[in-house]
């Protein structure tokens, strides 16, 4: 077995999600119907074969924990689905900067350990790839760990907003050192944006002219405290941007979280109208209603994107990864329909395609 070894910036509900779900695919089989799963293979390489060998967070009920039992701490409300065994990764105290803001502080305690040495850490346990899961709005800490997994000598995926993938600087500095980089972003398995997204990409394929359309999202748990009262302009900006290169000409777009609701917890609702005109000028009105949990969403994604950044670090490609960002992630730094995301992700594992 291949292990590819990941270090955790940020213990929330995705992350839970994710040590979850690599236990309960760990052991699925080509052969099976396995629901949730894009890939049980991805790149040649198995669900099995990620191996968490790192985390930090600053939330007190996290820090000092074992991962098995930190992915279940409060303010966690993510659904149990999977058993997690002892991992022997006692979570880190990271860096706090701006992680942590005053609305989120009324939910957590931040810690008061000691700090530890971040890129020290990364080394002493071999992290191949870090991938940051800090909330949404957190600069100027997600720039700080982009710049530990490049002197640490490691990957980098970004799940957040912040423009690292997308930044011709970073993705200059992450290829002189050979090291992949993928971001900005992430994109649900089947969330608001990429329904949206295909919606849009539907009616353009069946001569419906958009006339204009908006997307609100409504949810409960930490990521959306911070996307509804921190991050909101930015989230919007990111995800009004990802559809509106689904439309070949200009019309009114708007998209973004619209509230907070605590009694959500971790799901999250979404509301979507569309308005155009098909043959004859006739209205066409769409009016949809969606509803998910938001943790276990990315969880298939991540999956994929820890596997092709693996794949890249071992054919020595560094610099952002074109593909992998375009296919799971909103902002990233070449951004196609869907469609044409998977192709070049084809392309890549097929070696066709460079990055």
């Amino acid at each position: 077995m291949t292990e590819i070894k990941v270090a955790l910036i940020g213990v929330g509900n995705v992350a839970s999600a994710l040590v979850q779900g690599v236990e309960y695919y760990k052991n699925a089989k080509a052969s099976e119907d396995v629901i949730g799963l894009n890939h049980i293979d991805f790149a040649g390489f198995h669900v099995g074969d990620i191996s968490f060998v790192a985390a930090f967070d600053v939330i007190d009920s996290k820090v000092g924990l074992d991962l098995s039992e930190a992915v279940f701490a409060e303010p966690n409300n993510v659904m149990k689905f999977a058993k997690v065994p002892k991992t022997n990764v006692i979570v880190n105290m990271g860096k706090e900067l701006d992680g942590v803001d005053d609305m989120l502080k009324a939910l957590v305690k931040v810690s008061d350990k000691s700090t530890s040495d971040v890129t020290k850490v990364l080394k002493d346990t071999g992290a191949e790839i870090v991938l940051n899961l800090l909330p949404g709005s957190a600069r100027e800490a997600t720039l700080f760990y982009a710049n530990a997994a490049l002197e640490a000598g490691c990957a980098f995926i970004n799940g957040t907003p912040v423009s690292i993938a997308s930044d011709s600087e970073w993705s200059a500095k992450f290829k002189e050192k050979g090291l992949p980089l993928v971001g900005d972003d992430i994109q649900d398995q089947f969330g608001s944006t990429i329904l949206h997204r295909n919606i849009l990409q539907l009616l353009v394929a069946r001569g419906v002219r958009v006339d204009k359309s908006y997307q609100l999202d409504v949810g409960g748990g930490a990521e959306s405290l911070d996307s509804h009262y921190r991050g909101r302009m930015r989230k919007r900006g990111v995800k009004t941007s990802a559809i509106s290169q689904d439309l070949p000409y200009e019309a009114p777009l708007v998209a973004g979280s619209s509230d907070y609701v605590p009694f959500l917890d971790n799901g999250r609702e979404s509301y979507f109208y569309v308005h155009g005109r098909q043959f004859g000028g006739a209205p066409v009105v769409i009016d949809i209603r969606m509803e998910v949990t938001d943790g276990p969403n990315a969880g298939p994604i991540l999956m994929d994107v820890i596997r092709g950044a693996k794949l890249a670090l071992k054919r020595e490609i560094g610099g952002a990864l074109e593909a992998i960002s375009a296919y799971g992630f909103k902002k990233a730094p070449v951004s196609v329909p869907y469609y044409k995301a998977e192709r070049w992700v084809e392309e890549f594992l097929l070696g066709k395609r460079k990055l």
